[in-house]
């Protein structure tokens, strides 16, 4: 997944956690570093990190009412 390319985008991921659970988020990327994607969660409201091989689906944020 060529994630270096939404830098600075907001995009709608979908996301499993290391329990296996999977949830929408709705993010803004602000950097990418050894596998892992920092972002602003809008769904969560605040930074968080992601790790690129647990998101399963990324595009464009069509909404932003979160």
């Amino acid at each position: 997944m060529e994630m270096q390319r939404y830098i600075g985008q907001r995009v709608e991921i979908m996301y499993m956690n290391k329990q296996g659970a999977i949830t929408q988020r709705f993010i803004e990327v602000r950097s990418i570093k050894n596998n892992y994607v920092c972002a602003y969660c809008f769904t969560q409201k605040g930074l968080r990190v992601f790790k690129q091989d647990n998101i399963l689906a990324i595009a464009p944020a069509q909404r932003w009412s979160v």
